[in-house]
């Protein structure tokens, strides 16, 4: 019996150990195969994640790009853009006196750009100011502001910005163009962009600004490109020197022609190309946002230019060019606020609506009220200006840019055309506003300068001319 319970133990466990080898080894590589998954898994993870990097860095790049040339556009509207357009408006002996104004502002404004004015626009703060976080423009480099500009580094932000407050004060130049004191000017320029610029670009732009329409404004107001920020605040200003400074002497009994219509036809050509940088670089991103913009900027100026030179053709019987290039300005100026919110055929029709407008304003409104706004800044950027930022709040729709959003994501309505009425009312508010600060700003600001060193240049300077009395040049040589 014993030896038939070993004989039978040992079978036992003989066969238990047949069969446990094969289960052993299956076990074995299932272990083996699971690690080899999990590795695969991992590599081709990471894998994934350096292609989503490289699509990252690959857009980055390509924004990038896009707003620096857009930067340059923008630039190249003050000079040479604006600079050969008011250049070739005035006689020939205040030319030089002209466009050196436009030219030294764009040195102004880049240093106080590069102390404060970054800062004052477009750090959080008030709601009418931002505060100097980023004075002398600390912490400001390669790292984006996902609150402005998520794709591309933020000292592309802020050069492109500065190409904007560049502008601004220099289309105030036209009202006051052969009359004020090179020295009186920069002292304006420099307090303006400070109390009027900064703080309307700010409330409209700026994170926690009163009007901004996506970072926690109160009464959110819709601005593209700088409807309000640029052309109501310095149209409105230029309205405002004119009337302070009075008439050019002779104005408008003596004949005063542009001297060089050669000069402005090639300086508009300039800020249309540019107005691109303007308008579709406001996209901030080379996407179907800065297509659809740059569409509508180049029709609007089209329209413009046409509706200006009809009423002009009706009324005098022939179309100028100084009419067609003036028109295609107003048109430009009046979808700078809706070029990021509208379609094709709504840009048509505010373009076509500015430039008779504005031509009224010009050729009508001035002659009635007499002011000598000499170069028809407030005509052109105060009158398009406002009535662009008011059209903006009309056709502005979802489709074009879903910019209000519900809790759940979902793309509420835009403008009046698209079911929100109240936009318009908000646009009313923001333009009233622009319309107040540059009103009461540069008041103020021309009573400052009056005092510490007279806006006007003496009777026999003004018969001389700037370029001369100003700056001891002339713009042309003519002798052989």
């Amino acid at each position: 019996m014993r030896r038939l319970f070993l004989g039978l133990l040992l079978g036992t466990l003989l066969i238990s150990g047949l069969t446990a080898a094969p289960a052993c080894a299956q076990s074995t590589d299932s272990q083996g195969a699971a690690a080899g998954s999990a590795s695969s898994s991992a590599s081709l993870q990471e894998q994934v994640g350096k292609l989503q990097q490289q699509v990252a860095d690959a857009r980055s790049s390509g924004d990038n790009a896009w707003m620096l040339v857009c930067a340059a556009l923008v630039l190249m509207m003050t000079g040479p853009g604006l600079a050969l357009f008011y250049g070739g408006l005035v006689r020939k002996k205040n030319v030089l006196g002209t466009m050196m104004q436009s030219f030294i502002l764009l040195a102004i404004v880049t240093v106080l750009w590069a102390l404060f004015g970054y800062s004052l626009v477009f750090h959080s703060g008030t709601r009418f100011i931002g505060n100097l976080g980023y004075l002398f423009l600390h912490g400001v480099g390669a790292a984006p502001n996902p609150d402005y500009a998520a794709t591309i580094p933020q000292e592309t932000f802020m050069v492109y910005q500065l190409m904007f407050a560049i502008i601004t004060p220099a289309l105030i130049t036209g009202a006051f163009a052969e009359r004020m004191k090179f020295s009186a000017m920069v002292v304006f320029m420099i307090l303006w962009t400070l109390l009027v610029y900064d703080p309307m670009a700010h409330m409209v732009w700026g994170k926690g600004g009163l009007l901004n329409a996506t970072l926690g404004g109160v009464i959110p107001t819709l601005d593209f490109a700088g409807g309000t920020v640029v052309h109501i605040t310095s149209g409105v200003s230029a309205l405002v020197c004119a009337l302070y400074l009075g008439k050019r002497l002779g104005y408008p009994h003596e004949p005063m022609p542009p001297h060089s219509v050669v000069l402005s036809f090639i300086g508009a050509c300039l800020l249309w190309v540019g107005w691109f940088g303007f308008n579709a670089g406001s996209a901030l991103a080379a996407g179907s946002l800065a297509s659809s913009a740059f569409v509508a900027t180049h029709f609007a100026a089209a329209a413009a230019a046409l509706g200006w030179s009809a009423a002009e053709w009706l009324r005098n019987g022939k179309a100028s060019v100084l009419g067609a290039i003036s028109g295609a300005v107003a048109g430009l100026v009046a979808i700078t606020p809706a070029a990021g919110f509208v379609g094709p055929m709504s840009a048509l029709v505010i373009g076509l609506i500015a430039g008779v407008l504005c031509y009224l304003m010009v050729a009508k409104v001035k002659g009635r009220f007499g002011y000598d706004d000499s170069l028809d800044a407030f005509g052109v950027h105060g009158a398009g200006g406002t009535v662009g930022a008011l059209l903006t709040g009309v056709f502005a729709v979802r489709a074009v840019n879903p910019i209000f959003k519900d809790a759940q994501g979902n793309a509420l309505a835009v403008g009046l055309i698209d079911g929100n009425a109240r936009q318009v009312i908000n646009q009313f508010v923001g333009v009233v506003m622009a319309w107040v600060l540059a009103i009461v700003g540069t008041l103020v600001i021309l009573k400052i300068v009056d005092v510490l060193v007279g806006l006007r240049v003496r009777e026999e300077h003004e018969i001389q001319g700037l370029d001369l009395s100003q700056h001891g040049e002339e713009g042309y040589n003519l002798e052989v």
